[in-house]
Protein backbone atom coordinates (compact mmCIF):
# COMPACT_ATOMS: atom_id res chain seq x y z
CA UNK A 1 0.00 0.00 0.00
CA UNK A 2 1.07 3.59 -0.60
CA UNK A 3 2.79 5.59 2.15
CA UNK A 4 0.26 8.35 1.45
CA UNK A 5 -2.77 6.09 1.49
CA UNK A 6 -2.89 3.07 3.80
CA UNK A 7 -6.08 1.35 2.65
CA UNK A 8 -8.95 1.48 0.19
CA UNK A 9 -11.38 3.14 2.59
CA UNK A 10 -9.01 6.07 2.98
CA UNK A 11 -8.34 6.27 -0.76
CA UNK A 12 -12.05 6.23 -1.64
CA UNK A 13 -12.99 8.74 1.03
CA UNK A 14 -10.05 11.14 0.85
CA UNK A 15 -7.04 10.43 -1.38
CA UNK A 16 -8.77 10.24 -4.77
CA UNK A 17 -10.10 13.78 -4.23
CA UNK A 18 -6.74 15.22 -3.13
CA UNK A 19 -6.10 17.27 -6.28
CA UNK A 20 -9.64 18.67 -6.44
CA UNK A 21 -11.04 21.92 -5.12
CA UNK A 22 -14.13 21.62 -2.88
CA UNK A 23 -16.30 22.59 -5.86
CA UNK A 24 -14.67 19.98 -8.10
CA UNK A 25 -15.06 17.35 -5.38
CA UNK A 26 -18.78 18.11 -5.12
CA UNK A 27 -19.14 17.89 -8.90
CA UNK A 28 -17.32 14.55 -8.89
CA UNK A 29 -19.60 13.12 -6.20
CA UNK A 30 -22.69 14.20 -8.15
CA UNK A 31 -21.21 12.58 -11.25
CA UNK A 32 -20.56 9.31 -9.38
CA UNK A 33 -24.18 9.31 -8.24
CA UNK A 34 -25.29 9.86 -11.84
CA UNK A 35 -23.20 6.90 -12.99
CA UNK A 36 -24.77 4.78 -10.25
CA UNK A 37 -28.28 5.75 -11.34
CA UNK A 38 -27.52 5.01 -15.00
CA UNK A 39 -26.26 1.51 -14.14
CA UNK A 40 -29.34 0.77 -12.06
CA UNK A 41 -31.54 1.96 -14.91
CA UNK A 42 -29.68 -0.28 -17.37
CA UNK A 43 -30.11 -3.27 -15.06
CA UNK A 44 -33.92 -3.16 -14.87
CA UNK A 45 -33.56 -3.88 -11.15
CA UNK A 46 -36.41 -5.80 -9.52
CA UNK A 47 -37.18 -5.58 -5.81
CA UNK A 48 -36.86 -9.34 -5.39
CA UNK A 49 -33.53 -9.62 -7.22
CA UNK A 50 -30.38 -11.03 -5.69
CA UNK A 51 -27.82 -8.30 -6.37
CA UNK A 52 -24.03 -8.55 -6.23
CA UNK A 53 -22.02 -5.33 -6.01
CA UNK A 54 -18.42 -6.30 -6.79
CA UNK A 55 -15.74 -4.00 -5.42
CA UNK A 56 -18.40 -2.22 -3.41
CA UNK A 57 -15.94 0.25 -1.86
CA UNK A 58 -18.03 2.83 -0.02
CA UNK A 59 -21.19 0.95 -1.00
CA UNK A 60 -22.53 3.59 -3.38
CA UNK A 61 -24.14 1.06 -5.74
CA UNK A 62 -25.18 -1.46 -3.10
CA UNK A 63 -26.77 1.14 -0.80
CA UNK A 64 -28.96 2.45 -3.61
CA UNK A 65 -30.03 -1.06 -4.64
CA UNK A 66 -30.84 -1.83 -1.01
CA UNK A 67 -32.93 1.32 -0.77
CA UNK A 68 -34.88 0.49 -3.93
CA UNK A 69 -35.52 -3.12 -2.91
CA UNK A 70 -37.07 -2.14 0.43
CA UNK A 71 -35.91 -5.38 2.04
CA UNK A 72 -37.69 -7.62 -0.49
CA UNK A 73 -34.55 -8.88 -2.24
CA UNK A 74 -30.92 -9.39 -1.26
CA UNK A 75 -27.88 -7.20 -1.85
CA UNK A 76 -24.40 -8.67 -1.45
CA UNK A 77 -21.72 -6.12 -0.58
CA UNK A 78 -18.63 -7.76 -2.07
CA UNK A 79 -15.06 -6.52 -1.83
CA UNK A 80 -11.55 -7.93 -1.79
CA UNK A 81 -10.63 -5.53 0.99
CA UNK A 82 -12.14 -6.05 4.44
CA UNK A 83 -11.74 -2.39 5.43
CA UNK A 84 -14.28 -1.43 2.76
CA UNK A 85 -16.79 -3.98 4.04
CA UNK A 86 -16.22 -2.81 7.61
CA UNK A 87 -16.95 0.76 6.55
CA UNK A 88 -20.20 -0.26 4.82
CA UNK A 89 -21.22 -2.39 7.80
CA UNK A 90 -20.66 0.53 10.17
CA UNK A 91 -22.80 2.81 8.00
CA UNK A 92 -25.65 0.29 7.83
CA UNK A 93 -25.56 -0.24 11.60
CA UNK A 94 -25.64 3.49 12.24
CA UNK A 95 -28.59 3.81 9.85
CA UNK A 96 -30.42 1.01 11.65
CA UNK A 97 -30.69 -1.13 8.49
CA UNK A 98 -30.69 -4.75 9.63
CA UNK A 99 -31.94 -6.88 6.73
CA UNK A 100 -31.78 -7.42 3.00
CA UNK A 101 -28.01 -7.62 2.68
CA UNK A 102 -24.92 -9.78 3.15
CA UNK A 103 -21.16 -9.19 3.07
CA UNK A 104 -18.68 -11.12 0.95
CA UNK A 105 -14.91 -10.75 1.33
CA UNK A 106 -13.59 -12.13 -1.96
CA UNK A 107 -11.73 -11.07 -5.12
CA UNK A 108 -13.68 -10.74 -8.34
CA UNK A 109 -11.76 -13.63 -9.88
CA UNK A 110 -12.94 -16.05 -7.16
CA UNK A 111 -16.31 -14.98 -5.76
CA UNK A 112 -17.01 -18.19 -3.81
CA UNK A 113 -20.68 -18.07 -4.79
CA UNK A 114 -22.82 -20.76 -6.39
CA UNK A 115 -23.11 -20.77 -10.16
CA UNK A 116 -26.34 -19.32 -11.58
CA UNK A 117 -27.22 -17.65 -8.25
CA UNK A 118 -27.21 -13.90 -8.98
CA UNK A 119 -29.79 -11.80 -10.85
CA UNK A 120 -27.80 -8.58 -11.23
CA UNK A 121 -24.09 -7.82 -10.98
CA UNK A 122 -22.92 -4.24 -10.58
CA UNK A 123 -19.36 -2.94 -10.84
CA UNK A 124 -17.99 0.57 -10.92
CA UNK A 125 -14.30 1.21 -11.68
CA UNK A 126 -13.16 -2.25 -10.60
CA UNK A 127 -11.69 -3.90 -13.71
CA UNK A 128 -9.36 -0.90 -14.05
CA UNK A 129 -7.62 -2.24 -10.92
CA UNK A 130 -7.45 -5.89 -12.09
CA UNK A 131 -4.56 -6.81 -14.39
CA UNK A 132 -6.12 -9.93 -15.91
CA UNK A 133 -9.65 -8.95 -16.94
CA UNK A 134 -10.76 -12.22 -18.56
CA UNK A 135 -10.79 -14.43 -15.42
CA UNK A 136 -12.79 -11.76 -13.58
CA UNK A 137 -15.40 -11.48 -16.33
CA UNK A 138 -15.57 -15.27 -16.63
CA UNK A 139 -16.39 -15.44 -12.92
CA UNK A 140 -19.13 -12.83 -13.27
CA UNK A 141 -20.69 -14.86 -16.06
CA UNK A 142 -20.52 -18.04 -13.92
CA UNK A 143 -22.41 -16.63 -10.93
CA UNK A 144 -25.15 -14.93 -12.98
CA UNK A 145 -28.42 -16.71 -13.55
CA UNK A 146 -29.48 -17.27 -17.17
CA UNK A 147 -31.04 -13.97 -18.18
CA UNK A 148 -29.13 -12.16 -15.43
CA UNK A 149 -27.48 -8.82 -16.18
CA UNK A 150 -23.98 -7.47 -15.67
CA UNK A 151 -23.90 -3.66 -15.59
CA UNK A 152 -20.62 -1.84 -15.08
CA UNK A 153 -18.72 1.38 -15.57
CA UNK A 154 -14.99 1.48 -16.32
CA UNK A 155 -12.74 4.48 -17.05
CA UNK A 156 -10.70 4.06 -20.24
CA UNK A 157 -7.59 5.81 -18.97
CA UNK A 158 -5.33 5.01 -21.92
CA UNK A 159 -7.30 7.42 -24.13
CA UNK A 160 -7.57 10.28 -21.62
CA UNK A 161 -5.73 13.59 -22.05
CA UNK A 162 -1.99 13.18 -21.39
CA UNK A 163 0.16 15.60 -19.42
CA UNK A 164 2.27 16.49 -22.47
CA UNK A 165 -0.85 17.46 -24.41
CA UNK A 166 -1.43 20.32 -21.93
CA UNK A 167 2.03 21.82 -22.36
CA UNK A 168 4.03 24.03 -24.70
CA UNK A 169 7.38 22.24 -25.32
CA UNK A 170 9.39 25.47 -25.37
CA UNK A 171 8.66 26.02 -21.65
CA UNK A 172 9.39 22.45 -20.52
CA UNK A 173 12.87 21.00 -20.03
CA UNK A 174 13.33 17.54 -21.57
CA UNK A 175 9.80 17.68 -22.98
CA UNK A 176 10.35 14.97 -25.59
CA UNK A 177 11.91 12.59 -23.06
CA UNK A 178 8.92 12.88 -20.74
CA UNK A 179 6.46 12.62 -23.62
CA UNK A 180 8.11 9.37 -24.70
CA UNK A 181 8.08 8.01 -21.14
CA UNK A 182 4.41 8.90 -20.62
CA UNK A 183 3.50 7.27 -23.93
CA UNK A 184 5.43 4.16 -22.94
CA UNK A 185 3.65 3.95 -19.56
CA UNK A 186 0.28 4.30 -21.27
CA UNK A 187 1.01 1.32 -23.52
CA UNK A 188 2.12 -1.04 -20.74
CA UNK A 189 0.04 -4.20 -21.10
CA UNK A 190 1.07 -5.30 -17.61
CA UNK A 191 -0.49 -2.21 -16.03
CA UNK A 192 -4.15 -2.70 -15.10
CA UNK A 193 -4.87 1.02 -15.52
CA UNK A 194 -3.88 1.12 -19.17
CA UNK A 195 -4.14 -2.39 -20.61
CA UNK A 196 -7.73 -2.24 -21.88
CA UNK A 197 -10.27 -0.24 -23.87
CA UNK A 198 -13.85 -0.69 -25.04
CA UNK A 199 -12.84 -3.17 -27.76
CA UNK A 200 -10.88 -5.43 -25.42
CA UNK A 201 -13.74 -5.33 -22.91
CA UNK A 202 -16.20 -6.33 -25.62
CA UNK A 203 -13.90 -9.22 -26.57
CA UNK A 204 -13.64 -10.33 -22.92
CA UNK A 205 -17.43 -10.40 -22.61
CA UNK A 206 -17.90 -12.49 -25.77
CA UNK A 207 -15.19 -14.95 -24.67
CA UNK A 208 -16.90 -15.32 -21.27
CA UNK A 209 -20.16 -16.27 -22.99
CA UNK A 210 -22.24 -13.10 -22.97
CA UNK A 211 -24.31 -12.81 -26.15
CA UNK A 212 -24.17 -9.45 -27.99
CA UNK A 213 -22.78 -7.44 -25.07
CA UNK A 214 -23.23 -3.69 -25.29
CA UNK A 215 -20.21 -1.50 -24.45
CA UNK A 216 -21.08 2.18 -24.76
CA UNK A 217 -18.24 4.71 -24.74
CA UNK A 218 -18.82 8.04 -23.03
CA UNK A 219 -16.46 10.95 -23.69
CA UNK A 220 -16.57 13.93 -21.34
CA UNK A 221 -14.71 17.23 -21.69
CA UNK A 222 -14.12 19.47 -18.70
CA UNK A 223 -12.39 22.80 -18.10
CA UNK A 224 -10.84 24.26 -14.98
CA UNK A 225 -8.11 26.65 -13.86
CA UNK A 226 -4.94 25.00 -12.53
CA UNK A 227 -2.95 26.07 -9.48
CA UNK A 228 0.55 25.02 -8.38
CA UNK A 229 -0.53 22.80 -5.50
CA UNK A 230 -2.88 20.93 -7.79
CA UNK A 231 -0.03 20.04 -10.16
CA UNK A 232 2.11 18.59 -7.38
CA UNK A 233 -0.80 16.42 -6.24
CA UNK A 234 -1.22 15.06 -9.78
CA UNK A 235 2.23 13.53 -9.41
CA UNK A 236 2.26 12.33 -5.80
CA UNK A 237 -1.32 11.03 -5.38
CA UNK A 238 -1.59 7.27 -6.03
CA UNK A 239 -4.32 6.12 -8.46
CA UNK A 240 -5.15 3.42 -5.90
CA UNK A 241 -3.57 2.25 -2.62
CA UNK A 242 -1.62 -0.51 -4.38
CA UNK A 243 -0.50 1.50 -7.43
CA UNK A 244 2.49 3.88 -7.54
CA UNK A 245 1.84 7.59 -8.16
CA UNK A 246 3.00 9.19 -11.41
CA UNK A 247 6.20 10.59 -9.91
CA UNK A 248 7.24 7.11 -8.79
CA UNK A 249 6.38 5.70 -12.23
CA UNK A 250 8.72 8.22 -13.85
CA UNK A 251 11.60 6.98 -11.64
CA UNK A 252 11.82 4.01 -14.01
CA UNK A 253 13.04 6.46 -16.67
CA UNK A 254 14.65 9.44 -14.90
CA UNK A 255 16.39 10.42 -11.68
CA UNK A 256 14.42 12.34 -9.08
CA UNK A 257 16.09 15.67 -9.79
CA UNK A 258 15.02 15.53 -13.42
CA UNK A 259 11.45 14.63 -12.43
CA UNK A 260 11.31 17.43 -9.86
CA UNK A 261 12.41 19.90 -12.54
CA UNK A 262 9.69 18.59 -14.86
CA UNK A 263 7.05 19.07 -12.17
CA UNK A 264 8.36 22.58 -11.46
CA UNK A 265 8.22 23.44 -15.17
CA UNK A 266 4.62 22.26 -15.37
CA UNK A 267 3.72 24.25 -12.27
CA UNK A 268 5.27 27.39 -13.72
CA UNK A 269 3.57 26.91 -17.07
CA UNK A 270 0.08 25.86 -15.95
CA UNK A 271 -0.37 27.93 -12.78
CA UNK A 272 -3.39 30.14 -13.38
CA UNK A 273 -4.13 28.70 -16.83
CA UNK A 274 -7.42 27.11 -17.85
CA UNK A 275 -7.01 23.61 -19.22
CA UNK A 276 -9.40 21.33 -21.07
CA UNK A 277 -9.38 17.61 -20.34
CA UNK A 278 -10.97 14.69 -22.14
CA UNK A 279 -11.91 11.59 -20.15
CA UNK A 280 -13.35 8.43 -21.65
CA UNK A 281 -15.31 5.65 -19.99
CA UNK A 282 -17.24 2.53 -20.93
CA UNK A 283 -20.70 1.51 -19.78
CA UNK A 284 -21.13 -2.26 -19.96
CA UNK A 285 -24.55 -3.87 -20.30
CA UNK A 286 -24.36 -7.63 -20.81
CA UNK A 287 -26.97 -10.39 -20.38
CA UNK A 288 -26.20 -14.04 -19.75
Amino acid sequence: MSEICKNWSQWLGETRFAALTPEMREQTIRWLELVRDILIQFSDLKQTDTVLDIGTGTGLMAMKALELQEGKGKVIFSDKFQDCLDSCKEFLEQAGIKQGYEFLNAPCEDLKLDSNSIDKVFMRSVLVHIREKQPAINEIFRVLKPGGKYCAFEPIIRSNTKYYELLDPQYINNFEDFKKAETDMGNDLMDSLFNFDDETLRHNLVVAGFSVPDVQVQSVESKYVVNRDMVEKWFITPPSPDQPPTKERFLKYFDEAKINQYILDIQNYLDGREIQLKTNAAFIIATK
